[in-house]
């Protein structure tokens, strides 16, 4: 598979455009043993004044980097128990992003399942927390450029995307009826109910 990285300057300037875009890019992250990778099948994006948002209250020690100029990431733990990847969305000082919620495994999946365990290949990404484990990201990932060479990068292999669905948010307690969450239709990989996934 040939990828080519993803540059700041094809980013969509609006959070809800780059969440759709998002759709079908590449996941790369540099692993001990090599890289592992992952086709982008379902995002969320959490907008400027989102309540459901982490920049909601304002700019905080643990969310600075969602106000990073578009294309790094925000790395968190939800929960106290999995990590999240967003995407910086909105230029610099305003804070917005794109959660990452699951990808299709293409490289590097023996390292995928040595990081998740015995479980099947379908459910190695299917998650924001699952992919997280599944390519090691952690809070030492926080703030890096997404868009520069380092441990975790985005890319394109330039395959069509296919036909995008769109739903409200998972697991969210605020502005949930907004449809910003996107998806491969007719991806196994997508997560979340079957009412959401049509």
């Amino acid at each position: 598979m040939r990828l080519r990285r993803v540059s700041r300057a094809e980013l969509p300037r609006d959070t809800e455009a780059l969440a759709r875009w998002l759709i079908g890019c590449v996941v790369v992250r540099a692993l001990p043993d090599g890289p592992a990778s992952g086709r982008i099948v379902e995002t969320e994006a959490y907008l400027p004044g989102d309540a459901a948002s982490h920049a909601f209250r304002g700019m905080t020690v643990r969310n600075r980097s969602l106000f990073l100029r578009p294309g790094h990431a925000y790395v968190y733990r939800a929960y106290g128990t999995a990590w999240m990847l967003n995407v910086s969305s909105e230029p610099a000082g305003i804070g917005a992003g794109v959660l990452i919620r699951a990808l299709e495994p293409l490289m590097g999946i023996a390292q995928m399942r040595g990081n998740r365990g015995a479980v099947p290949d379908r459910d190695l990404a299917r998650g924001p927390g699952r992919l997280a484990t599944a390519l090691a990201i952690d809070r030492s990932l926080d703030g890096i450029d997404l868009t520069a060479p380092g441990l975790l990068w985005l890319a394109t292999d330039g395959q069509a995307v296919g036909d995008i669905g769109i739903s409200t948010r998972i697991g969210i307690a605020r502005d949930v009826d907004l449809p910003l969450r996107f998806y491969r239709r007719g991806s196994p990989f997508v997560s979340g109910p079957r009412r959401l996934n049509p």
